[in-house]
């Protein structure tokens, strides 16, 4: 495995993702972890992330010393690099000339592209630059790999203790031959082999879960999505009977979701899927709220309150699945701060300290859409792996203001026909989400030459890479026509469609 320290950078994830595209396993870790935490880990080399410090600053983060000499490659990215260069002798300053965006680097060192990082590619190469600092002096025992017009250090080695630093991003994609950079890092210096795939990553879970959960029966909150869905699906490999999987229908799902439930996986599953019907109580629960924050809360609530009464029923329960992703790991950890391992936002977030469950998160060290791989090697289907992502206190965050079953159903039907919709119009796979929302207010209209005064319906379609900002899709006008008109003939109470095309920031993809 690879370990990466993480300084801060905006890029850290890249990194993770280049070297997992080259099926080798990498782990994130905060600059601080000791290198006795490092070294449990038996890694084959490290990587020293960029960040936005300046390593001549006092408070500038910087990693345990005993790095250097842990006797494993290291590769510095920008400021890693400069870190290795203060470390070892030599001197960073802020650079005369900062370089943002696109650069040419010449390769200088003969010994560069042997069997080193510049191995394979060309004597010049375009590079992605982001720097206002720069190495003025390299230390000693170190030799000049490549430079640029701005940087008289571009990439500087320590060939005999296998320590490599380079100002710019191999990771982006602005790098034509970053890859092929990280590529030569990790099989040409630290030897390495591309043996990460997710049949092994099945065949190590499977032996983890069965190892860590004996005889103990285990719960796992399954709410229909991809995460839960393949998390419950290799959970039940590993355990079969011992796994009960509980789907809460709490009222505010989409059309269809529970009989889609029953008919991907109570089948297919050895464990029970159980279904509990809780929709009156949850209606109950928020009945007169308006406030959004107020209905998540309460909502959370009465999700674990459900999940503590169906826990007695079924008997002793030892674990609890979830689904936590890696982006939830790395987004819960400060560069400067302690480590914090679940989101506080997570649907289930509060459960385990109340319950005192013990957690098993099968998907914690994997990407979104590494999870949609492993879900396709397990047998999850396609309708399940492919589906837009959902809120977790569902419907209930897309009827402002009130909440009513009348008010759920117009919107869960306007909602249902968006999907159809863009999926008849073959656009559902190239979005992140697209649903309706029912609106506070009403509107005139006029339907078979009467006076109407109904419901306003607000239509959200967004593209995301990670759900972190968003742009509007530009629906073709054809497709908004169609759905317009299919929900104010076919949903009876909306007499009117509005389009939103607002980004993020400064909105959020929900509009609660």
């Amino acid at each position: 495995m690879i370990i990466i320290l993480d300084f801060g950078s905006q890029y850290t994830q890249l990194i993770a993702r280049r070297v997992r595209e080259a099926k080798v396993y990498c782990e994130i870790l905060p600059f601080s972890t000791p290198i006795d935490e490092i070294q449990k880990r038996g890694p084959a080399g490290l990587i020293l992330s960029g960040g936005p410090s300046s390593v001549y600053n006092g408070d500038a983060p910087r990693p345990d010393a005993r790095i250097w000499q842990a006797g494993v490659p290291v590769l510095g990215i920008c400021y890693g690099m400069q870190l290795m260069t203060e470390h070892f002798g030599g001197r960073v300053k802020k650079a005369a000339h900062r370089e943002y965006g696109l650069a040419e680097i010449e390769v200088d060192h003969a010994a560069a592209a042997g069997n080193g990082i510049f191995g394979g590619l060309g004597k010049s190469l375009p590079v992605w630059m982001s720097h206002g600092d720069a190495a003025e002096e390299m230390p000693e025992e170190f030799v000049r790999l490549a430079h640029s017009r701005n940087s008289r250090f571009a990439a500087i080695a320590n060939l005999e203790s296998k320590l490599y630093g380079v100002q710019f991003h191999p990771e982006v994609r602005h790098t034509p031959d970053g890859a092929k950079l990280l590529h030569n890092f990790l099989f040409n210096v630290c030897k390495e082999k591309p043996v990460w795939t997710m049949t092994s990553f099945i065949q190590n879970q499977v032996k983890a879960i069965r190892g860590q959960v004996g005889e103990g029966h285990v719960i796992c909150a399954m709410s229909g999505g991809v995460d839960s869905s393949v998390a419950a699906t290799l959970v039940d490999q590993a355990i079969g009977k011992q796994l009960t999987c509980l789907f809460v229908d709490n009222g505010f799902l989409r059309a269809g979701e529970k009989e889609r439930v029953e008919q991907n996986f109570k089948k297919r599953f050895k464990g029970e899927v159980k279904i509990v019907d809780a929709r009156q109580r949850f209606l109950r629960a928020i009945e007169g709220m308006k406030d959004p924050e107020n209905k998540r809360r309460t909502i959370g609530a009465e999700f674990i309150a459900v999940f503590e009464e169906e826990a007695k029923k079924i008997g002793p329960v030892d674990y609890l699945v979830q689904g936590t992703l890696y982006p939830d790991v790395i987004e819960s950890v400060s560069v400067k701060g302690p480590s914090a391992t679940i989101k506080t936002h997570h649907n289930v977030g509060g459960l385990p300290e109340r319950m005192q469950l013990k957690l098993i998160e099968p998907l914690r060290f994997l990407f979104k859409d590494e999870v949609r791989v492993l879900g396709k090697e397990l047998k999850v289907p396609d309708e399940i792996l492919q589906r837009h992502p959902f809120p977790g206190p569902g419907l209930a965050v897309r009827v402002l203001g009130l909440i009513t079953e009348e008010r759920l159903n117009l919107v869960r039907r306007a909602d249902l026909i968006v999907e159809e919709e863009i999926r008849a119009a073959g656009l559902y796979d190239a979005m992140w989400q697209a649903f309706a929302v029912l609106l506070p207010v009403s509107s005139v209209g006029v339907m078979g030459d009467e006076r109407t005064y109904e419901n306003v319906v607000a239509i959200r379609a967004v593209e995301s890479s990670d759900g972190m900002t968003a742009d509007w899709v530009k629906l073709p006008y054809e497709v908004m026509g169609k759905i317009s008109n299919r929900i104010i003939n076919e949903v009876r109470g909306i007499n009117r469609v509005a389009y939103d095309i607002s980004s993020k920031p400064p909105a959020t993809i929900e509009w609660e």
